[in-house]
């Protein structure tokens, strides 16, 4: 008799832990890009405020700082969703990797731009690619070599361009939004630009570039006091602070929606979240979070997200990534390049 009891109890704690390894936690974790933020933080009120889960937490990490965290494996007390406002590092999977985290669903759910904007009081600038790298690089041409960036003018670079002191807020370098910048400004101006010998990206640390952390409102609070400065930052940011701040024209195109999706603003992207596979299932609502994030309520032309300043993807591919996310479609190393 107390070895049929003993053997009950043994199966009984089994069932239980069965059962709690399952349901291991009742609020979804959701940490990276501060352009993102906004947008997620939207769909995890109203996925708190319409259904009978807790509402997520989210945390404004930047996209570095979420992968980070996100790669750290597949325990419970490791983030579920990663937020990126850049396609995932190369570097960043092969840590996901080497952590145990094999299964991961990439998704895209629409466009955003890279703005440069100021002080409504102030005169817009009309800046190009090569002007905004002189402006910015830590290095520059000069006599065939590259010099210590010598530039505190913006008519120092152009003379059709104001005597306006070169001061940008930025993002840090966890930032996916310094990342893309990086990428689609100073990588293009430098790729065939004469004295650098191919792509450069190391920006100047001597005050003319002011890193300002992943809070981007901060950055349009330091805009209204300094009116001579720059800041960079998402669309979304610019659409919801109209009143405040306006954005420079880039090689002569200002951001809007048509021309951030079409690729016609020069400094466009594309916004992307990453699901941990492991943990659905597991943690409370995750799929029905996913689910409420990519339903055309939230990221269609008249979704809730437009309002936020999302750019929405077309009709079809907004399908495929409901479809992907259905499948579980595996994030393959290909899928990087």
């Amino acid at each position: 008799m107390k070895v049929r009891n003993y053997f009950i109890v043994i199966c009984l704690t089994v069932f239980l832990l069965g059962a709690s390894t399952a349901q291991a936690r009742d609020q979804i974790r959701i940490v990276g890009s501060s352009t993102v933020y906004p947008f997620s933080s939207y769909v995890a009120e109203e996925f708190g405020a319409t259904t009978k889960y807790p509402t997520p937490v989210v945390e404004s990490t930047g996209s570095g700082g979420g992968m980070k965290l996100f790669s750290q494996g597949n325990g419970m007390d490791t983030p579920d969703i990663a937020n990126s406002s850049r396609k995932m590092k190369l570097s960043e999977y092969k840590r996901c990797l080497k952590n145990g985290v094999k299964n991961i669903t990439e998704v895209m759910f629409g466009f955003d731009g890279i703005v440069l904007a100021q002080n409504k009081k102030t005169e817009a600038l009309n800046l190009n690619r090569k002007e905004i790298t002189l402006a910015l690089a830590a290095e520059v041409p000069k006599d065939g070599e590259l010099v210590k960036n010598p530039y505190k003018y913006w008519d120092q670079i152009n003379s059709d361009l104001p005597h306006r002191e070169i001061v940008v807020y930025g993002p840090p370098t966890t930032s996916g939004t310094r990342d893309a910048f990086e990428e689609l400004v100073l990588e293009h101006a430098t790729e065939n630009m004469s004295g650098y010998g191919g792509k450069y990206t190391k920006i100047r640390t001597d005050g003319s570039y002011v890193p300002s952390g992943e809070n981007d409102n901060l950055i349009v609070k330091r805009l209204e006091r300094n009116t001579s400065a720059l800041g960079i930052f998402g669309y979304s940011f610019l659409e919801q602070n109209r009143g405040r701040i306006e954005a420079a024209r880039i090689e002569g195109v200002k951001p809007k929606p048509a021309k951030i999706s079409s690729g016609e603003y020069p400094i466009a992207r594309s916004l992307f979240f990453y699901i941990k596979n492991s943990h659905l299932g597991k943690v409370s609502g995750l799929k029905e979070y996913v689910q409420l994030f990519l339903s055309e309520k939230m990221i269609s032309d008249f979704g809730y997200l437009k309002n936020l300043g999302l750019i929405p993807l077309p009709k079809e591919k907004r399908k495929s990534m409901r479809e992907r996310v259905e499948k579980k479609v595996k994030l393959q190393k290909s899928d990087l390049k």
